[in-house]
């Protein structure tokens, strides 16, 4: 039973991943033609709708979902995950998404860096040395220093430390508020704070984008969906390192349809970035079983 679990939950993650990269070719697409902040926002108006839907259902109603012990963590999460948002859209406007995502693929690395003052987390020289590693494929694939490097290469690692801020105090948070009161507030919080900007920099929408709209906020409720149906029949430490299949999906796409450049270097150093990214999640799984077993024995 647990291995089909496994299985299930490898495959949702799977389907995840290749949702989260057609989200942001779709995002690329609409924010190409219109405001950043509106698409994003029409986005979260969505999102928002579907955890309220969501937060109803669960046992105890809207009212115990809502209740959290730290509102003040949970609205900084929400302010990261929108900021890491829209600046990762914007990256996908200026670079692509095969740039954009090489270089965001950095955010696990930036996880192990920064776990150790926000959660009190130690890590050892291997993970110190596979940060190190990825932080050099990192290089391999912005090239500073040559023609080819451009500023705005720097927006997706912007995003990658924003999203590994925001991973980080969504694991503190899980010590005082369940998952669903965290999805709750980071739905809500976000599309309030996205609106007054949103409807301020407002930009009628020609009819043919609207549905492509429509399929953005479809993509963005349902990828969330199947992540929660992911963690529910599996760990997530055990299906984490297939979330990179976004990465491969993404620069497929990228390649395939929106005929985007895959430079050999930035393929080598995105390898390298990865490589280094599923190492210290591994490091960092191992060292979590071998704590929970002496915990066992003990």
């Amino acid at each position: 039973m647990r291995e089909q679990n496994l299985r299930a939950g490898i495959l949702l993650m799977i389907a995840v991943s290749f949702i989260f990269a057609v989200q942001d070719a779709l995002s690329r697409h609409l924010a190409s033609e219109y405001n950043t902040i509106m698409v994003v926002m029409i986005r979260y108006w969505f999102f928002a709708a579907f955890v309220t839907a969501i937060a109803a259902r669960a046992g105890g109603g809207l009212r115990s979902v809502v209740r959290t012990a730290r509102p003040g963590l949970q609205i900084l999460r929400a302010v990261l995950l929108v900021s890491e948002v829209c600046v990762m859209v914007l990256a996908f406007v200026l670079l692509g998404l095969v740039q954009a995502h090489a270089v965001f693929a950095a955010f696990p690395l930036i996880v192990t860096v920064l776990s150790g003052p926000i959660l009190g987390e130690k890590a050892g020289w291997r993970r110190w040395a596979a940060v190190m590693v990825g932080f050099a494929g990192i290089l391999v694939i912005l090239r500073p220093g040559t023609g080819v490097f451009t500023p705005a290469a720097l927006i997706p690692l912007l995003s990658a430390t924003l999203f590994a801020l925001y991973s980080l105090l969504t694991r503190y948070a899980a010590r005082y508020d369940p998952p669903e009161t965290s999805f709750f507030w980071t739905g809500v919080v976000g599309a309030v704070l996205l609106t007054p900007a949103g409807l301020f920099l407002w930009q009628p929408m020609a009819r043919e984008d609207w549905g492509w709209m429509l399929g953005l906020c479809v993509a963005s409720s349902l990828s969330h969906y199947l992540l929660i149906r992911a963690y529910d029949v599996a760990e997530a430490s055990a299906i984490q390192p297939f979330a990179y299949f976004q990465l491969v999906f993404s620069v497929a796409i990228g390649v395939l349809l929106l005929g985007e450049p895959l430079h050999p270097l930035t393929a080598l150093g995105t390898a390298i970035v990865v490589s280094a990214g599923l190492f210290t999640f591994l490091r960092a799984r191992q060292k979590a079983v071998a704590l929970e077993g002496s915990d066992d024995t003990g």
